[in-house]
């Protein structure tokens, strides 16, 4: 059976996670179907890959809020990531977050 956890108990549960740990989850983004993902969180936040093989990284930052990052498929030390700004929880979708920039939306769930 696959029980879905989202929202905030995925970011309090992952958050608490020290050292970093994946766990298998299912994910989406702007741009791409829903796809099975290792979502990794580091006690700040989330990263998970995406199919294209780049890596999205979001940094909570403050109670509903938090940055996201895009860093390339190959990345080498000192590559800088690209900064997509500040997102929002959707409300209406939990587990998803929204950038305020460019309108980019990226939902992550564990898979339980």
């Amino acid at each position: 059976m696959k029980i879905l956890v989202t929202g905030a108990a995925l970011l309090i549960g992952l958050a608490l996670a020290v050292p970093a740990h994946a766990a298998p989850g299912q994910c989406s983004m702007t741009g791409y179907d829903t796809f099975d993902c290792d979502v990794t969180a580091d006690g700040g936040g989330i990263t998970f890959g995406l199919p294209d093989g780049q890596t999205f990284v979001f940094a909570h930052v403050a109670n509903g809020a938090g940055l996201g990052y895009l860093l390339p498929a190959e990345a080498r030390p000192g590559t800088y990531p690209e900064e997509l700004g500040s997102f929002l929880p959707l409300e209406d979708e939990q587990g998803c977050w929204l950038g305020e920039r460019d309108g980019v939306k990226f939902c992550a769930a564990l898979v339980q």
